[in-house]
């Protein structure tokens, strides 16, 4: 009861916060409220999880824009699906985001102030915690933008610097640069440990290192960060690989099992049935029950009960099927199935994120992963396909292949070869895992593939890769420039 208490209180605070970078924030009633003695700097670092988890939650960044989805029997997609992206037509205000880094940044201005003596390791897990999540936000904003705004001062009362666009280049190094001192504070503490995973529902060590080995593969094929990057990269995911974790045998439980029991997870977002209404992101993928009546296999498919909690807007694309080209890939039924029908299939529901089934109905409450390990070996191969190591990238391709219960790879051994088939193993592991839209941007600037020709939607326009930002932003920071090409 004293969490839930706790999390109502954060709610309501950071809600009261407005739009930082666009109108006047109150940032000031967090610190009214928190920060006056030690115990105050836990419950609100808590609470900046909840601006994590909201974002890891919304697939219109990093899903709709690929191929990864058509409509099923309720359309619910935006503009990001379309590719009709303009200043007038889907432009972003990433208030969210910001709202995020500015509890960060306040909460690091405020704990240098408290000493704790009784507890330094406590300190050192916060800070790290805290510095790492502002990497995940800037990270994330950095891949749905381009360059963006780097705010690290606290925000105490009304008057707020406008700040200007800075390079990507500029936001990638004070990513790293934060990802570095968190990863710094973690190994400072006393009873520090490369295996140890306190909440995988929270940054630690392991994950950390992972953010880091992404956000380096970004900077290697986005931002032209050369052989240096692609080498740092591999070197965080060994340290990864350090932390004792293992891939699940049986693939149903790579999104089935929790996270805190799941080998194979390093860091995801919590869901519960009764926290929010209807769960996770997963619950445009379930059918509700009406539209299967006189599917043979009815049974067989996630569907619910309560329109509220299954809403049946996406399936899964005909392209994105074609990549499961082994009919014995053993992670088909966990991906997708076809209902079925005397005249034959109609619709491929998603599978990746079934939910849960309770006595009254089914509810899309799995825990949304952002980091597992699969997901850190095929960037892995994917570093060593561009240092031209083929041997290496094949092994780090095959592990993943192999609990698939598919052959490995024998393809030609090329860069350009090995890359395409690392992009489409990627496709086919991470299926709904709101990853597959960057993993689009970088393979396409990287010169793997022509996303413009690759993504049905985009073939025929030149909508670019990164968001415009809304009117709202502009107006209130005469600073802020628009996204390129809009």
């Amino acid at each position: 009861m004293k969490k839930i208490c706790c999390y109502i209180l954060l709610l309501s605070l950071f809600t009261a916060c407005d739009k930082i970078l666009d109108v006047e924030p109150q940032s000031q009633i967090t610190d009214q409220v928190f920060f006056h003695n030690e115990g105050d700097f836990e419950p609100n670092l808590v609470g900046i999880y909840s601006v994590m988890r909201s974002i890891a939650n919304n697939v219109t960044y990093g899903t709709e824009r690929g191929e990864e989805l058509v409509s099923a029997t309720n359309s619910r997609f935006t503009v990001a699906w379309s590719q009709t992206l303009s200043p007038a037509n889907g432009a972003v205000n990433y208030a969210e985001w910001y709202k995020g880094i500015g509890h960060c940044n306040l909460l690091l201005d405020k704990i240098k102030a408290f000493d704790f003596a009784s507890s330094p390791d406590l300190k050192r897990k916060i800070v790290g915690e805290t510095l790492a999540l502002r990497a995940y936000f800037y990270f994330h904003l950095l891949r749905v933008f381009g360059s963006v705004p780097i705010v690290l001062e606290a925000i105490t009362d009304e008057h707020v610097t406008p700040h200007k666009r800075n390079s990507g280049e500029e936001v990638m190094t004070q990513i790293l640069a934060d990802l570095d001192e968190a990863i710094a504070q973690f190994t400072g503490m006393s009873n520090f440990s490369k295996t140890t995973y306190p909440s995988k529902y929270r940054f630690a060590y392991g994950s950390a290192m992972a953010m880091k080995a992404d956000a380096l593969l970004w900077k290697a094929r986005v931002q032209a960060g050369g052989e240096s990057a692609l080498q740092a990269a591999v070197s965080a995911i060994t340290e990864v690989e350090a932390t004792g974790l293992s891939l699940n045998a049986d693939f149903s439980r790579v999104t089935g099992n929790r996270a805190s029991a799941n080998t194979e997870v390093l860091l995801a977002a919590y869901f519960s049935k009764d926290e929010t209404p209807g769960g996770n992101y997963g619950k445009n993928a379930l059918p509700f029950k009406d539209v299967l009546e006189g599917a043979t296999n009815k049974e067989q498919i996630p569907y619910v009960k309560n329109s509220t909690n299954g809403q049946g807007a996406y399936q899964i694309s005909p392209l994105s099927k074609s990549l499961f080209k082994y009919s014995n890939d053993k992670r088909i039924p966990y991906t997708w199935i076809a209902d079925m029908y005397p005249s034959g299939p109609k619709i491929s529901w998603i599978t990746k994120y079934p939910g849960t089934v309770y006595v009254d109905d089914r509810y899309a409450d799995n825990d949304i992963i952002l980091y597992r390990l699969a997901d850190l070996y095929l960037l892995k191969a994917e570093a060593y396909a561009l240092l031209a190591d083929y041997a290496n990238s094949k092994k780090y391709l095959d592990l993943v292949r192999q609990r698939a219960g598919i052959d490995g790879y024998a393809g030609e051994m090329s860069t350009a070869a090995m890359e395409k088939e690392i992009l489409d193993e990627r496709g086919r592991e991470l299926f709904f895992e709101n990853k597959r839209w960057f993993d689009l941007v970088r393979f396409h600037i990287g010169g793997t593939i022509d996303v413009y020709k690759y993504v049905p939607n985009l073939k025929g326009k030149t909508t670019p890769l990164f968001w415009p930002v809304n009117t709202t932003v502009l107006a209130n920071n005469p600073n802020m420039t628009q996204t390129d090409g809009y």
